[in-house]
């Protein structure tokens, strides 16, 4: 049955939820077979052998490809280079078959193969390393080959000798993963990368093709416990492939070893056991996940997180191991954040005959945690006989009603990708501005410095690595690439102070009750206090809102100590507030000179402060003292003379640039490009010219 364009139900109320628009194939029959290839996340749907066609769809649902291969018999494995040129096909246990495909994605048709080493040898599977190497997995190791597409041939570069029972593998991270000894649990991890120089921990040996600065890294070999209990003398692998999942969490590579059943009476669930990879000796066990549940389990990664799926129950549970846990001094073991959860139904569009009544297709609810799932990572889930591919999607926003522990949803947001950051500042309004007013400000202020401590943590780590820590203009403050050490061990979102500014306490600033107006400024001073704890230089902005809140809340004294204990950082910005502040607050105008004075960088705002109340004969003296009489203009100052209208002022200020002319130029008179000559009139006209001057020409007024 062919589908439609599906789309899920309302998304709202679920936090984990499939995809709205999954990727559609042909569901497996008896003459189809489906097959999905990680590396390029790739559903393969071979009909016949592939003589009938081989459709391939991914990793959207608009690329597709369309072509027929010949029926050479059924088809074990299939997968392309990871640059879509070469297929490659495993038809048997001792041979792979390719095919190059030509620029207009078509195959040439003429296939060429290469035989593992060795008659007793089978092939387990195989691997695309880079775009022209390939390494084959056997049940006697690895055997590594460089894929001449010209000529058709493959060329060995490196083997491996090892008794194999599986592999896993991760392309995100281009970690193989192999299962070595009689019970299955000594597992053998290789690095695949692209470096830019040689690792200094890889023998000559290990590296090939220098050019490109390709690597294959044996890692050290390491022994992880049995996921349960197992029989004496038993001589084949307890630890089985579906056991085991190999994830990248916080630029970490885990193994994950699936413990579906208790381990011992006193369990009570299955767990979760994670080894960290570590490339200067054996993996370490670092986290186990207590579920609680028991059953058959599969795991996906959803940024960062780790989502246990439980067929059984049809829940899925949420872990974080970026949290804290119960730690013994060698492993954390880690609750569920929430109580487990199912994910979204979905319904599916399929077409329907048109009739009169209705000509749309008709919604199929798919079954959720369905016996036909596969999951793959980081976040695949595929259900072979639907037809469907997903993306699992993780709304953070509906998971912070079921944390109540709001500093411990913070942690878990920080650490979460950029889209959490209008979720973070969320849980930051709710819980500022949804506090009864009973209970501002003093009970709910605790948890406000916890949160606020946490968002400057990252602020400050932000700013430490980009190296701007004398400043806080920061460009972008969503992103961390770097890995943090601290409290939290990988944060992608920062909270800074623009972000509180804007979406927090100017919301909480236009609530005009006198408890919003209190509790505004215990939290304003809270994150003042944490900014400052952090080092991190405070914004103008913040003490606006703080100076404001206090005007409102007519608390002028606290005003003139934070003031003139210079508690709050001196700026021009704050200065030229406090100066509108002087029809409420007199002392402001002072408060704001004296700010200017401080900052050695005011000088001439302060003489325009001084101007603008008349001021004239105090303004000519501060100019005086800070050296600057030669830079000022003399037009402004005798405009303003003039205007306030009080001779004496006038005589001053005239007297005053005329001793400066006579000491620059030698002569009284002002030059034409100063354009004064309509105050000189004005003083000849009240003064009489020459006659009024005083014998020794100082002014009225000292200066």
């Amino acid at each position: 049955m062919a589908l439609l364009a599906g789309d899920s139900e309302e998304t709202s109320g679920h936090a984990l939820q499939l995809a709205p628009n999954p990727i559609r194939f042909e569901p497996v029959s008896k003459v189809t077979h489906v097959f999905f290839d990680d590396t390029n996340r790739q559903v393969f749907a071979v009909r016949s052998g592939g003589a009938t066609g081989v459709i391939v769809k991914g990793p959207t649902e608009s690329i597709t490809l369309d072509f027929r291969i010949d029926d050479k018999g059924s088809v074990i494995s299939i997968k392309f280079s990871p640059d879509r040129r070469i297929l490659a096909i495993q038809r048997s246990y001792s041979s792979i078959e390719f095919i190059n495909f030509l620029p207009n994605a078509e195959p040439d048709n003429v296939e060429y193969s290469q035989i593992c080493k060795g008659k007793t040898t089978k092939i387990q599977g195989f691997v695309w390393n880079r775009v022209s190497e390939i390494t084959f997995v056997t049940d006697h190791g690895l055997e590594l080959y460089q894929v001449l597409a010209e000529k058709r041939l493959l060329r060995l570069i490196k083997t491996y000798a090892l008794n194999v029972n599986w592999f896993v593998y991760t392309p995100t991270d281009a970690m193989l993963l192999l299962s070595l000894g009689t019970l299955g649990n000594q597992l053998q991890p290789f690095s695949f990368k692209v470096w830019s120089s040689p690792v200094t921990h890889a023998t000559s040996n290990e590296r090939y093709d220098c050019n490109q600065g390709s690597t294959v890294q044996r890692l050290p070999k390491f022994e992880v416990d049995l996921p349960h209990a197992v029989p004496p003398r038993t001589t084949r692998p307890t630890l089985l492939e579906r056991d085991v999942v190999l994830v990248g969490i916080y630029n970490r590579i885990y193994v994950t070893i699936m413990r579906h059943q208790p381990r011992s009476v006193g369990s009570s669930g299955a767990e979760v056991v994670l080894y960290s990879i570590q490339k200067d000796g054996p993996a370490r066990k670092t986290d186990v996940l207590k579920l609680d549940m028991t059953g058959r389990f599969a795991l996906n990664v959803v940024d960062n997180l780790i989502i246990v799926h439980n067929q059984a129950l049809k829940l899925s549970a949420v872990f974080d191991v970026g949290l804290s846990g119960q730690s013994d001094g060698y492993v954390t073991y880690h609750d569920p954040i929430t109580s487990p959860i199912p994910i979204k139904a979905f319904k599916l569009r399929v077409p329907v005959v048109p009739t009169r009544v209705s000509q749309d297709p008709a919604e199929v609810t798919c079954e959720m945690y369905s016996p036909n799932w596969v999951v793959f990572q980081p976040n695949v889930i595929i259900d072979a006989k639907m037809g469907c591919l997903w993306n699992l999607q993780l709304h953070l926003e509906h998971l912070v009603d079921a944390i109540p522990d709001k500093c411990r949803l913070v942690d878990l947001l920080l650490q979460r990708d950029a889209n959490s950051k209008p979720v973070v500042l969320k849980v930051c309004q709710d819980v500022l501005l949804r506090t009864p007013p009973q209970m501002a400000p003093q009970p709910v202020l605790p948890l406000i410095a916890s949160i606020f401590d946490r968002f400057n943590a990252v602020y400050r780590r932000l700013l430490d690595c980009e190296g701007h820590s004398g400043t806080v203009q920061v460009s972008n403050t969503s992103l961390i690439h770097t890995t943090l050490e601290g409290i939290l061990p990988r944060c992608h979102v920062c909270v800074d102070q623009s972000d509180m500014y804007t979406h927090v306490f100017t919301i909480l600033a236009d609530r005009k009750d006198s408890t919003a107006c209190k509790f505004l400024l215990a939290s304003v001073t809270e994150y003042i206090r944490s900014l400052c704890q952090a080092q991190i230089p405070v914004q103008h902005y913040l003490y606006e809102v703080l100076i404001n809140a206090l005007v409102r809340n007519g608390s002028f004294y606290q005003l003139h100590q934070l003031l003139q204990y210079q508690v709050l950082t001196d700026s021009k910005p704050l200065a030229c507030l406090l100066l509108s502040l002087e029809g409420v607050y007199r002392p402001a105008h002072q408060l704001a000179l004296d700010m200017l004075k401080r900052l050695n960088t005011a000088n001439e705002e302060i003489v325009e402060v001084l101007l603008s109340k008349q001021q004239l004969i105090p303004a000519l003296r501060y100019v005086r003292n800070v050296g600057n009489v030669d830079g000022i203009s003399a037009r402004k100052f005798l405009e303003a003379a003039m205007t306030c209208a009080d001779p004496i002022v006038f005589y001053s200020v005239y007297r005053f640039f005329e001793q400066r002319n006579l000491r620059q130029r030698g002569s009284r008179q002002f030059a034409k490009g100063e354009h004064c000559d309509v105050y000189v009139r004005h003083f000849e006209l009240l003064f009489g010219g020459q006659e009024a001057t005083t014998s020794d020409d100082k002014p009225l007024l000292t200066l």
